[in-house]
C-alpha cells in the first residue's frame, strides 16, 4: 500500500510499540504487527489488531493498572 502520509513510500509488514493512555492508566504494547512505510516510518495497524489493543486497554483500566508493559499476543 502507498503511504498516505508521505505519498512516496510503500508499506511493508513490520512490528511497532503502541502507547495507550486513559486517565491515570498507561499501557505499552510491544511487537504489535503493523504495516510500516519504508520512506517515512509511518505505521498502520489493521482493525482486528486495533480492536485487540482496545480490549487490552479496557481490561487494564478495569483492573486498576497504572503502568504496564506487555508483548503483543495475537488472539
Amino acid at each position: 500500500m502507498k503511504c498516505v502520509i508521505c505519498r512516496h513510500g510503500e508499506t511493508r509488514p513490520g512490528r511497532m510499540a503502541v502507547l495507550l493512555t486513559r486517565g491515570s492508566m498507561t499501557l505499552v504494547v510491544k511487537g504489535v504487527p503493523a504495516l510500516v512505510c519504508g520512506n517515512c516510518g509511518e505505521e498502520y495497524v489493521n482493525e482486528e489488531t486495533t480492536r485487540s489493543l482496545r480490549e487490552a486497554a479496557d481490561e487494564a483500566e478495569k483492573a486498576g493498572v497504572q503502568v504496564d508493559v506487555r508483548q503483543y499476543v495475537a488472539a
